[in-house]
């Protein structure tokens, strides 16, 4: 009886409908979208981890949310993260999470975070082009526009 090897197929497919092949051309940009795609229910509940994929001419690929945390934080796996990115062959990313207390300022646990994520990305040759956090009134704080990243 011979050994049956499981084998990994790859395939990929764009499926993304036409509203996401938004380019973005500034962090404004970049957060009004994901501004719209919040749960304006939860926003003020609890944390959420996004990223939005890009493509070769920044446009949106998609937006996916990695994780839900509680009022003060939520965990990111860098795992799953990259995972998603190389599945829908992204070129360059925005990270983006929000603050329920509408604090803008960047804690020292979301700065450390994001230059974890932007080495791993340099390995990858992915992109970090920003870091938005956003708040329950809409307003965001970038990472690349405060010249941390």
């Amino acid at each position: 009886m011979k050994n049956k090897v499981n084998e990994i197929q790859v395939s990929y497919k764009e499926r993304v409908p036409a509203p996401f092949w938004q380019k973005i051309s500034s962090s404004q940009d970049a957060s009004d979208l994901l501004f719209q795609h919040w749960n304006k229910n939860t926003i003020e509940l609890h944390e959420s981890f996004k990223v939005m994929l890009l493509n070769n001419s920044n446009k949106v690929k998609g937006i996916y949310q990695l994780s839900e945390g509680g009022i003060t934080g939520t965990l990111i796996d860098l795992r799953i993260l990259f995972a998603v990115v190389l599945k829908t062959v992204s070129v360059a990313i925005i990270l983006c999470h929000n603050h329920p207390s509408g604090k803008l300022e960047p804690s020292e646990a979301d700065k450390r975070i994001t230059e974890k994520i932007k080495k791993a990305a340099e390995l990858l040759d992915v992109k970090v082009l920003d870091h938005l956090i956003i708040t329950p009134n809409g307003a965001y704080y970038s990472f690349a526009d405060n010249n941390l990243l």
